[in-house]
């Protein structure tokens, strides 16, 4: 009979654990996640989560295209980009979660231009 090795369990459940990771982190940035509630709108988007306020929302415009910006962090996969961005004019922060760059994209701005 051959000698067969034994596996031991704590390998398939590490196995299991990072599986069941992947999923959890593929899902979270597959899309946008938008809440809204009486006061505030939360997004969350992979790694990336904001709570804004409706009070301090200065204005909210329909725009086609988003600017040329450097990318702080984040990244940017076909026609997805999400991240923390530099605006080269103001060189303010900006926060970009864009599912498809082809569609019109909704420009928010608020806290003095954030």
């Amino acid at each position: 009979m051959p000698n067969k090795k034994k596996r031991h369990w704590i390998w398939n459940l590490l196995i299991i654990i990072t599986l069941i990771l992947v999923v959890l982190a593929f899902i979270a940035h597959a899309k946008n996640w938008v809440t809204l509630k009486e006061d505030h709108v939360t997004v969350l988007s992979g790694i990336y989560y904001k709570k804004i306020l409706f009070s301090e929302m200065d204005s909210i415009t329909m725009v086609p295209k988003i600017p040329k910006m450097e990318r702080i962090n984040g990244f940017s996969a076909g026609t997805t980009e999400k991240g923390i961005f530099k605006d080269s004019i103001t060189t303010n922060s900006v926060y970009v979660y864009v599912d498809n760059l082809e569609n019109a994209k909704i420009r928010l701005k608020y806290q003095d231009s954030l």
